[in-house]
């Protein structure tokens, strides 16, 4: 396994961390606790020292699980959470002030309950969990940040870029206050590149990456025949023709490549790594088999020159979290 430093904070995290969004057990269906603890467990083994959770993500039931696991580890494993905006907006939206997701109690609140879920005295890294670059310098959300992190209870502050608006965090960078961003970075929305990633660089903010592999469309498994279980969200992002256009674009980008379909979550994840900006990638992995497959990724190989210029060409930009 190699590790990168998060941007500022100094902390040096396996560059392949774990999503747990999937082990929260509410709109993935798959694999049960058990599973999910050895999944956990074995990428611990194979050297991730970063799991990623959400006080949201089963009203608590990932972090539980999460807590259950590092608990039971000797080792430094950094740990990432997230607070849900007290309007339960997501994203969120134009126009409505920071006291309406964030105010100071709440943050304050929303830590104390996610240490309680994971059995912590510290959280590595709190993280809002939307945000919007209208709320700078509004609201008294800064003063709760400062306050958890005078009475260490949290060590570094972060914010989740709404889906696709990658530039709806520049502002807020650029204010110094921000020690890490985690935003959505694949094969088909590469616009992170066009200015977020450089600032990031630029101020030393650390780069936490979600969804490189596109809720799973670009493992190049799901196809137009897949079905899921009712409760899965899948079933609405997926919806209509989509499973079908993300397949075409998938067997085009392996044809490209002239590898299998089957190995393109591999290059979807050396992709994102390849970019210097990037501190970690964060997919979810509720199977054993998923972990040593994605942990394989860090072995230190890169990208040639010409397989990122064909995969820059499969750049497509869309919103299938939208309705």
């Amino acid at each position: 396994m190699n590790y990168r430093t998060l941007g500022k904070t100094g902390l040096q995290i396996s560059e392949v961390g774990y999503g747990a969004w999937g082990i929260g057990k509410t709109s993935w269906i798959g694999a049960s606790d058990d599973e999910s603890i050895q999944a956990l467990d074995r990428a611990i083994h194979l050297g991730l020292n970063f799991i990623d959770t959400a006080l949201g993500y089963g009203n608590g039931h990932s972090e539980r699980i999460v807590g259950q696991v590092i608990r039971a580890h000797s080792e430094p494993i950094y740990v990432a959470t997230k607070i849900p905006p007290m309007n339960s907006q997501w994203p969120a939206r134009a126009g409505v002030r920071a006291e309406e997701t964030f105010p100071a109690q709440h943050v304050i609140s929303s830590t104390e309950t996610s240490l309680r879920n994971l059995g912590l005295d510290t959280i590595d890294v709190q993280q809002f969990h939307v945000w919007s670059d209208e709320w700078v310098g509004q609201g008294d959300w800064l003063e709760g940040v400062r306050k958890l992190k005078e009475q260490g209870k949290i060590r570094f502050f972060g914010v989740s870029i709404n889906d696709h608006q990658p530039n709806n965090a520049i502002k807020l960078i650029e204010t110094g206050v921000v020690d890490t961003v985690q935003v959505i970075y694949n094969i088909f929305d590469q616009s992170p590149e066009d200015q977020l990633l450089s600032i990031c660089e630029k101020f030393n903010v650390g780069v936490i990456v979600r969804v490189p592999l596109d809720e799973g469309g670009l493992t190049g498994r799901i196809t137009p025949e897949t079905t899921f279980e009712e409760e899965d969200f899948r079933n609405a992002y997926f919806r209509g023709d989509r499973k079908q256009d993300v397949y075409d674009r998938v067997l085009k980008i392996a044809s490209d490549l002239h590898i299998s379909v089957d190995d393109l979550a591999e290059y979807s994840l050396r992709y994102i790594l390849s970019h210097s900006a990037v501190s970690t990638v964060i997919p979810g992995m509720r199977l054993i088999r998923n972990v040593e497959r994605n942990m394989q990724v860090s072995d230190g190989r890169t990208l040639t020159h010409e397989q990122l210029h064909i995969l820059k060409s499969h750049r497509w930009i869309r919103d299938f979290y939208k309705a």
